[in-house]
Parts: C-alpha cells; sequence; structure tokens
C-alpha cells in the first residue's frame, strides 16, 4: 500500500500504512496569518494597560513592532517573529507582569506562540502560568 498526499491543512493529521496506537488524544491547534495580524493589534492594546517603567515599556513597545513588522510582511516570517516575541515574554516575566497578567494579555502571546508553530514551543512553556 502506497499513501499519496496532495495537499492536507489542519490541526493533526495522521496518514499511516499500517496500524496507529494513540495513547492520551491528539489535538491540534490551527492559528492563521490573520489571526497573527489579529493577535498583534490586541497584544498591542493590551500592553498598554499594563503598570511598567519606562525603560520596560519602551522595550516591549519595540518588540512588539519587531513581531509586527515579521506578521505583516509580504511573506510572514516566523523566524524572525519568534525572537522578539520570546524577548517580550522574558521581558514581561522579569517584570512580574505575567505573574499578574490578565487574558487580555496572556491570549495573544498564546495566540502568536501558537502561529509559530514549532518555534514557539519554548515560548508556550514560558507561559504555562
Amino acid at each position: 500500500m502506497s499513501i499519496r498526499v496532495n495537499n492536507q491543512n489542519a490541526g493533526v493529521i495522521n496518514n499511516v500504512d499500517g496500524h496507529q496506537v494513540v495513547y492520551g488524544g491528539q489535538c491540534g491547534t490551527v492559528v492563521t496569518g490573520e489571526d497573527a495580524r489579529r493577535a498583534v493589534r490586541e497584544l498591542r492594546d493590551a500592553l498598554a494597560g499594563v503598570v511598567l517603567d519606562q525603560a520596560t515599556a519602551a522595550e516591549a513597545r519595540a518588540q512588539v513592532a519587531e513581531i509586527d513588522t515579521a506578521v505583516h510582511a509580504p511573506e510572514p516570517d516566523k523566524r524572525r517573529a519568534a525572537g522578539p516575541l520570546k524577548r517580550l515574554v522574558t521581558l514581561l516575566t522579569d517584570a512580574g507582569s505575567l505573574a499578574t497578567a490578565s487574558a487580555a494579555l496572556i491570549g495573544p502571546l498564546q495566540t502568536l506562540a501558537g502561529w509559530l508553530g514549532v518555534h514557539g514551543a519554548a515560548i508556550l512553556s514560558l507561559l504555562a502560568l
């Protein structure tokens, strides 16, 4: 038996020639480019309500600007967005902002990390509060 796959786009795809056993279930999340662009807007809005000192706030805005540039590129660049997103999460963690963060802040960060796919796995682990 031969498996032929053309184009597939889904959260979880299993193409198995033979037997497959899955323990613990499977789930997948598909985050589109539009979802990522919306998350950047929501993140920018949420950061406006976070109490940060001037230097930290300026750095946070700079990281969001870099993410925005990567997300809005003609060919959105996930690798380019990963670095600033990780720096932003680390910055907010160090400032204590993630410990008291609302869903308005955590949600867009999770969406963007999900959009990054494999590049966002480490960032998602930083968000496990």
